[in-house]
């Protein structure tokens, strides 16, 4: 309903002296109006009218009835800007902050301006997931951060920010540098609230003095008065500025019917001041000024503390986003031309071939076409010392090259990139809440309600004892059990850890990953490329029926050409310089091998029951002595009968020992679960003095295998593995870790990813996931501890609001150092 429609009677009735919808105040001569909830709301102009009117059209009037706060800048749908955001569908300008997921399906990461509550987020999170071809919106909270994903037949980016701002809100590419400006005003903003308060506090204190150590004449009325008057002239800044965040947070949280931290401070703090105003205006007995002041002082200062502590770790998302440089050399014409341009990174294309020179960012990932040097990939792997690289090794953006230049071609830029899927895997592990932080919040309402009634209670109490003492001994018991500490001791420790972790390498992508880590008791290892390095090498061909050693090899490499498996990346090695015949047909058959046509036959290669099964041929007489030998046999055969068998083998990684012995030093269990050859399998367990190992398994038969271990032995399994095989039972097991060289299905099924594939960072990781959970059990114990003592001092009046202020700020303070000792850094197992 817009105004002109509007009854005189419905504008007589409302009229609002600001505006509902922005909360600026309403021009007199004006008159805008929207039904909502059956009421005539009063709007500041047209711009707000329009996009109050959009909300209640689309069915979203209940981002009215959540909100609780009113947005930072006025919100009008203008027309402009909407034409502007036409260039937001420029292929050239998406490069940036767009990547594809599918054949016709986008995502961009996005930054949310206007975010005031989490009403705004659900508002937006409906309004956008309404529109035709968006499959997807997650905005977090926190950092204001938005996923979209659309289909890009169906609706345009421009259409996706129009609807963003048609509500009154501004989103744009995401950009790290203009995230840590929000969180350096955060900073700024709270230090100039911790400064208000301690400035506040001393000269309150300064008044208050006198009075405490004046004998009884030695100060007159007037005099009395007037350090009363001073103090709250002082106090009014550090409650109305300082502490305002503790009012509208407590007042959030009644609206919306739950028991926040905040409510028991801003009783506290309100009763305590209001009181204090009160003895102040009739010359009654007590005044509390001084306890306010250093109360919401200490508590500011405990809370600065943690907020630096959790943007501290936030950071080492955000550097990952800053890693790539802006810039790069690329040279137009290799290797005819050598002389290079330099060009904005976000025009990199897959192919170009870029020089990086000594102390440079490599700005995209590739592979090296020419020069050999260093690179420090610390940032990524945690790995500090440089890796050696040659032509036709890896390169992945975000590391530096530290000694000679190097010329490589691009294979991915932008959102494809190795490190652009860390920081995805990154946010993603933020954003969920594992199960012992959740129920850290639920003891913590429960404790809350509890409170209240116990701070009650004794003020009622304290009133028929002593009425004069009953205020502060109210306010007292609740700021001192105040559980603020025990609402940072698992949020504050999980958090430290997840970037304790990711400085070492091991890379948390869920959030109930360390805490689950902490809790297994069954360690499963694949073998090929997990407890080995993955990289095989042909050892032996033994060929059949009149095929030659290089024809066998040749039909081999052509087969395995379409398989991501170790050996077959060992064959295709052994066979790089041969011709390949022309191969039809080609299908994997996942676990179990490949098959394909060449010329008139049908060929198999994989496992030899599996080609024998398929060819219909009996196992070679040959097979059990060649197998003997050692290393893993595969086999070919066809129609027309068997071509040949292949050994490979593949060396053990050296700090595979040392971490089987720790698991099993400390009672873990440990298995070996792998699809080579039984004997092989049981060969590679024996050396590490693994007990219980199986070979010749399918996926199916892994998967099998870890869920009997869950259900006959109730065990917590822990299961370390790589490659497309092994992406069903990552995600069968209770806690999983992919190497960071495994497939891409493997790493996104995994809770971790060991970035370095180093062993002894995982050993590490599960350390430090063990540490964390003392050190959340410490905190829990110090919080309860801590509240077990002070509530009964507190209760028997032996505690004053400004002690009960120091407590709690030294407890909540006290959890967040003792969850900071998770940075140290471990010697390597």
């Amino acid at each position: 309903m817009t105004s002109a429609e509007l009854p005189s009677t419905a504008a007589a009735a409302t009229e609002e002296t600001d505006c509902y919808h922005c909360g600026l105040p309403n021009p007199s001569d004006t008159r805008h109006y929207v039904n909502i909830d059956g009421r005539q709301r009063r709007m500041c102009c047209v711009g707000c009218e329009a996009v109050a009117q959009s909300i209640v059209d689309n069915g979203l009037v209940d981002y009215y009835r959540h909100r609780d706060a009113m947005p930072e800048t006025r919100r009008e749908a203008l027309p402009v800007e909407l034409q502007e955001l036409g260039l937001f569908d420029h292929p050239d300008f998406q490069k940036s902050f767009v990547r594809p997921v599918g054949e016709h399906e986008r995502e961009a990461s996005l930054i949310l301006e206007g975010i005031t509550c989490a009403a705004c987020v659900w508002l937006n999170e409906n309004h956008v997931a309404r529109l035709p071809g968006v499959s997807a919106i997650e905005i977090n909270y926190a950092n204001r951060r938005a996923r979209v994903r659309w289909d890009e037949q169906r609706i345009k980016l421009s259409d996706i920010l129009a609807a963003i701002q048609a509500i009154g809100y501004r989103a744009y590419p995401y950009d790290a540098e203009r995230s840590e400006q929000v969180a350096n005003r955060e900073r700024r903003s709270m230090l100039w609230r911790v400064f208000v308060a301690g400035f506040g506090m001393m000269q309150v204190m300064m008044y208050a003095f006198p009075v405490y150590v004046a004998g009884e004449g030695d100060m007159t009325w007037d005099i009395e008065q007037l350090l009363r008057w001073a103090s709250l002239v002082l106090t009014l800044p550090v409650v109305l500025y300082s502490a305002a965040p503790f009012f509208q947070r407590a007042w959030r949280d009644v609206r919306l019917r739950r028991l926040g931290m905040d409510v028991p401070v801003a009783i506290g703090v309100g009763s305590a001041f209001l009181a204090s105003l009160w003895a102040t205006l009739t010359d009654g007995p007590e005044v509390y000024f001084d306890s306010v002041t250093m109360f919401v002082f200490f508590l500011l200062g405990g809370r600065y503390l943690e907020m630096i502590a959790r943007q501290k770790t936030v950071r080492g998302v955000e550097e990952l986003g800053k890693a790539l440089p802006s810039f790069a050399e690329r040279i137009a014409g290799w290797p005819a031309r050598q002389d290079g341009e330099r060009v904005p990174s976000a025009q990199l294309l897959a192919g170009d071939v870029l020089r990086v020179r000594p102390g440079e960012v490599i700005p995209a990932d590739g592979v090296v076409v020419e020069g050999s040097g260093e690179v420090n990939e610390s940032l990524l792997t945690g790995e500090s010392r440089p890796v050696s690289k040659a032509v036709g090794a890896q390169l992945t953006g975000g590391s530096i090259n530290v000694s000679s230049p190097l010329l490589f071609q691009v294979e991915q830029v932008g959102e494809g990139t190795r490190l652009a899927a860390i920081r995805r895997l990154m946010e993603r592990a933020a954003t969920e809440k594992p199960r012992v932080a959740a129920m850290s919040d639920r003891v913590a309402v429960y404790f809350i309600s509890t409170l209240l009634v116990l701070a009650s209670a004794t003020g009622v109490a304290w009133y028929f004892i002593d009425p004069q003492r009953a205020l502060w001994v109210f306010v007292s018991v609740l700021v001192v059990a105040c559980p603020c500490a025990l609402s940072l001791a698992t949020p504050t420790a999980l958090t430290v850890a997840t970037d304790a972790m990711a400085r070492i390498g091991v890379l948390i992508t869920r959030g109930h990953a360390i805490e689950t880590l902490a809790h297994a008791n069954h360690y499963v290892f694949d073998k090929t490329g997990t407890l080995t390095h993955g990289r095989m090498q042909l050892e032996e061909v033994l060929p059949f029926g009149g095929h030659g050693e290089a024809e066998a090899l040749a039909l081999a490499a052509a087969l395995e050409q379409g398989s991501e498996h170790a050996m077959a990346a060992g064959l295709c090695a052994a066979a790089q310089d041969m011709a390949l015949p022309a191969v039809g047909e080609l299908a994997a058959e996942t676990g179990q091998g490949m098959r394909g046509r060449v010329g008139d036959q049908t060929l198999w290669i994989g496992r030899p029951d599996y080609v024998a099964a398929r060819s219909g041929h009996a196992l070679p007489a040959e097979l059990d002595a060649f197998a003997a030998k050692g290393g893993s046999v595969i086999a070919l055969g066809g129609d027309r009968g068997w071509v040949a068998l292949f050994r490979l083998a593949d060396g053990l990684r050296e700090e595979a020992a040392a971490l089987t012995t720790h698991l099993a030093g400390a009672g873990v269990q440990l298995s070996v679960l792998s699809g080579d050859t039984p004997s092989v399998v049981a060969q590679v367990a024996a050396t590490l003095g693994i007990p219980d190992a199986h070979g010749g398994l399918t996926p199916q038969g892994k998967q099998e295998a870890i869920a009997r271990m869950q259900a006959e032995e109730g065990a917590v399994v822990a299961m370390v593995g790589d490659g497309v095989n092994d992406a069903p039972v990552l995600a069968q097991a209770h806690v999983s870790v992919a190497m960071g060289g495994g497939t891409d299905l493997a790493r996104n099924q995994a809770d971790i990813v060991l970035l370095n594939e180093n062993l002894a960072s995982l050993g590490e990781g599960i350390a430090l996931s063990r540490k964390t959970l003392r050190v959340i059990r410490q905190n829990l114990w110090w919080s309860f501890g801590y509240n077990f003592v002070s509530v009964p001092l507190a209760m028997a009046g032996l505690v004053t609001p400004w002690m009960a202020g120091i407590g709690m700020a030294g407890s909540s303070l006290l959890v967040v150092l003792n969850a900071m000792r998770l940075q140290r850094r471990r010697g390597r197992s």
